[in-house]
Parts: C-alpha cells; sequence; structure tokens
C-alpha cells in the first residue's frame, strides 16, 4: 500500500486508481482497527492525528477532485469522515516528498512514459494537498533499503 505525499495530479491513470482504492483500504482499519494494515507504517501518520477518520476523508476529497478533473467517475458515498470537518493538516518532509518523487518518477517510466515525460522538468513536487511541507529527511515509518542522508 502506498499513500502518497505527493500531489494526486502526478499519478497516472493507474496510479489514481490503485490509490483511491488503496486509501479506502486504510480507511477501513481506521474504522474497524485490527486489521491486516493495521499496523501498515504509512498509515501511521492517520493513526496519529486527533481526528483520523476526518482526515483521511480530505485525503480521500483530493484523490475525487482529482478523478473528477479527468472525467472518471469515483464514489463519494466511499468516504466515511467528515470532509468538511476543520482539522489540522498532517506535515510531510522535503525528504519525503524528494524519496516519493524518485519513486514515483521510476514507476511511471516504466509504466507510462508519456504521463512521466509531462513531470520531467519537476524538480520540487507540490505535495498533496491535505499535508503541509516542512523540512526535513525521509519519514521514520517509510521503509528505505538505501542510506536516508543520501537521499
Amino acid at each position: 500500500m502506498r499513500l502518497w505525499s505527493l500531489h494526486p495530479r502526478y499519478l497516472d491513470r493507474q496510479g489514481l486508481i490503485a490509490c483511491w482504492r488503496e486509501t479506502l483500504l486504510a480507511q477501513s482499519v481506521l474504522v474497524s482497527p485490527g486489521g491486516g494494515y493495521s499496523r501498515h507504517p504509512q498509515l501511521s501518520r492517520f493513526t496519529a492525528h486527533d481526528r483520523p477518520l476526518d482526515v483521511m476523508a480530505h485525503y480521500l476529497g483530493a484523490y475525487l477532485a482529482e478523478a473528477d478533473a479527468r472525467g472518471y467517475r469515483f464514489s463519494r458515498d466511499k468516504i466515511v469522515g467528515d470532509a468538511a470537518a476543520d482539522v489540522d493538516r498532517i506535515q510531510v518532509s522535503t525528504g519525503q516528498l524528494d524519496y516519493e518523487w524518485a519513486h514515483l518518477s521510476a514507476k511511471l517510466a516504466a509504466r507510462s512514459p508519456e504521463v512521466a515525460a509531462r513531470w520531467s522538468e519537476v524538480t520540487r513536487p507540490e505535495a498533496h494537498p491535505w499535508f503541509v511541507i516542512i523540512d526535513g529527511p525521509i519519514a521514520e515509518w517509510e521503509r528505505v533499503s538505501v542510506d536516508r542522508g543520501a537521499l
């Protein structure tokens, strides 16, 4: 499961659909904790929030908006939390965004070269609208197979 910190606009069709489905799965873990993904590291930033379902609703809302902009039909009824709730945004570090950008860029190059080409000039990607960017390294929860200091 990948709950991207990057703006949904960067995802290709397959990535957008996959992230919508995976985030709905993550939402179900928030509704009924204890399932298979309840300890998933990327979910920890939502579970640490005092209103995780409402933050998840905002997070899903950005995917819904991107799907609408592309003419896809994602079901609003699947969002459980209150997307109108006034809740604090989640922080994401510059190191985490850089790591995810490299990860996504490699995926796009292999799977959707035309989408990769569209974003090839981007050096600092935008974060998902529900994240606030702060300076810092890759998140501690991220599973990284290389030296964190090198990125």
